[in-house]
């Protein structure tokens, strides 16, 4: 059975860092695209950063370009979300996961998902 474990959340105040990790059970889904999700009390999910292995490419929602930097350590099986300037806004439950996906910020191709970690910031 395929695993996938998110950790890293916590709370910090504004301005604050942390960085966020997931591991993967399997190797081979590491050659898939990988993501991280979030998602606010009362509002949808949404696609925060995603890195497609076979491009080498990665994509951020607008509302973290400049802030948030996905990475991955093939050897570890882990996908990583280092966040920097944190804003009060980015509270949520922060998700992580893997698929063979056209779309890399939504949510609906994704077949691998973690549990979640919790991300508060508060001002």
């Amino acid at each position: 059975q395929v695993q996938v474990e998110e950790s890293g959340g916590g709370a910090v105040q504004a301005g604050g860092s942390l960085r966020l990790s997931c591991t993967f059970s399997v190797s081979s889904l590491f050659d898939r695209a990988m993501a991280w999700f979030r998602q606010a009390p009362g509002k949808e999910r949404e696609g925060v950063s995603c890195l497609t292995p076979s491009t080498g490419n990665t994509y951020y929602a607008d509302s973290v370009k400049g802030r948030f930097t996905i990475s991955r350590d093939k050897g570890k099986n882990t996908l990583y979300l280092q966040m920097d300037s944190l804003k009060p806004e980015d509270t949520a439950m922060y998700y992580c996961a893997a698929g063979r996906v056209t779309t890399p910020l939504e949510s609906g191709e994704y077949n691998y998902w973690g549990q979640g970690t919790q991300v508060t910031v508060s001002s």
